[in-house]
């Protein structure tokens, strides 16, 4: 098992909304703070949004401000994306990563699970 497992991606239609779910171990939960990141074909990680270890502060990309929710479940030690509104240009993989710096950029986590793909259909 790895640190974190996203799922809840898949194809969704334009104007739809969808809740990607990061499963974190205890540890990785608890004492990290966890940000989602997605990766466009041909393009580097973007940042999407980020949520403290103790679950009162979340920053977002200003891509996705507004129709975005990023919450943490302490009972599920589970970390939720959800998006509304979505446009094609959110399709990516999305991964979520950990680390001991709430950051936008990426190489500040050294924690990152397999990703979840997300495609948005006009």
């Amino acid at each position: 098992q790895g640190h974190l497992v996203e799922s809840g991606g898949g194809l969704v239609q334009a104007g739809g909304s969808l809740r990607l779910s990061c499963a974190a171990s205890q540890r990785m939960f608890s004492r990290y703070n966890i940000a989602w990141f997605r990766q466009a074909p041909g393009k580097g990680r973007e940042f999407v949004a980020v949520i403290s270890w103790t679950g009162d502060s979340t920053s977002y990309a200003d891509s996705v401000k507004g129709r975005s929710t990023i919450s943490r479940d302490s009972a599920k030690n589970t970390v939720y994306l959800q998006m509304t509104s979505l446009v094609p240009e959110d399709t990516a993989v999305y991964y979520c990563a950990a680390s001991t710096v709430r950051s936008d950029s990426s190489i500040q986590y050294n924690y990152w699970g397999q990703g979840t793909r997300v495609t948005v259909s006009s």
